[in-house]
């Protein structure tokens, strides 16, 4: 009986006491996996390192970019891996100054946006039996020069850009940015419809060794698929900006946000989401890793992991070498 008693003792002790270590979460962290692909390779990269060294169980939130903005504002969702704070800049000082959300940095250094060509039409290729055709284009005023390499097919006496699709801002600013080039009269913007016909027109053109001129940005994993050259602008200037967008476009900050109420109640991450950043060649390579496997977001961020394991140990908080060994068990 009395052993019988004990054994039941030892019992409620063991599933009533918290275990002792900060390590032995059952929380629950949500993402917001907005609709790009950048965002949702963070979100599995933290994932798997929370899950793996921490123990949290990571759930994705799939929403519009608003609409999960102001799920991380309302608690919704508990983190956002990547928010372009500048095309946000009223909700983003907003929220910070109210206290519902921190930001806890840069997830990558800025990102940029302008007009690419391939590489290969500047410099040529050789393995593909490529020559040059623009040896000396290097900025946008050099277009003046080689407009006609970039046929419109519809009128072949002018040159064609690849714009954004109407209803992004860049649609509109890259029309003004020929005007105030004085381009207009030589290039003539052509609507891709939606970011997948941008990507895919520009790809096309790529494959078949031919001139595209086109709108991108970084991070993306075409960028990292293809050998781009973004052309040079004037340096921008928030006057000129202002006035006819007739300069460089401002390179947009990608920040991590947390919801304040929840990290509140898991400061253990804190460091870890501050910490963590990359660089957008990096991003740019497992996202083209990722497309030209045709894998998911998951295999990329393992990829990821596998292949820069000083990075990610120097965003593990100081004194946690408990974490650590779990996630290098866990990649193994």
């Amino acid at each position: 009986m009395k052993k019988t008693i004990i054994a039941v003792f030892l019992c409620i002790i063991m599933f009533t006491v918290p275990v002792s270590t900060a390590y032995a979460q059952s929380e629950t962290v949500v993402f917001a996996d907005l609709s790009w692909d950048s965002i949702q390779f963070h979100n599995r990269v933290m994932a798997f390192m929370l899950e793996k060294g921490w123990g949290y169980k990571p759930d994705y939130l799939f929403s519009e970019t608003m609409p999960g903005y102001l799920g991380l504002e309302r608690g919704d969702i508990n983190i956002v891996m990547e928010i372009w704070t500048d095309a946000q800049q009223e909700w983003w000082d907003r929220v910070r100054e109210s206290g519902k959300v921190i930001d806890c940095g840069k997830v990558t250094p800025n990102a940029a946006s302008g007009l690419y060509v391939p590489r290969f039409i500047i410099e040529g290729d050789p393995e593909r039996n490529i020559e040059p055709v623009a040896p000396d284009l290097k900025s946008v005023f050099d277009l003046k020069k080689y407009y006609s390499i970039f046929r419109n097919p519809e009128d072949p006496k002018r040159g064609r850009l690849y714009n954004a699709p109407s209803g992004w801002s860049a649609h509109s600013i890259n029309k003004d940015k020929l005007e105030a080039y004085g381009l207009e009269e030589f290039i003539d913007p052509f609507d891709t419809g939606s970011g997948t016909a941008l990507a895919t027109a520009i790809k096309g053109h790529y494959k078949k060794g031919e001139p595209v001129l086109a709108y991108y940005w970084v991070p993306t994993p075409l960028l990292g698929e293809l050998n781009m050259v973004m052309l040079e602008e004037p340096p921008h200037d928030p006057e000129i900006w202002e006035k006819n967008h007739g300069c460089a476009s401002p390179a947009y900050t990608l920040a991590k946000g947390v919801n304040a109420a929840w990290i509140e109640k898991n400061q253990e991450i804190m460091e870890l989401l501050e910490n963590y950043s990359t660089s957008l060649d990096k991003v740019n390579e497992t996202l083209a890793w990722m497309k030209q496997n045709d894998n998911s977001s998951e295999k990329a961020a393992i990829w990821f992991l596998k292949n820069n394991p000083e990075e990610w140990k120097s965003w593990i908080p100081e004194g946690s070498e408990e974490v650590r060994k779990k996630i290098e068990a866990a990649l193994e």
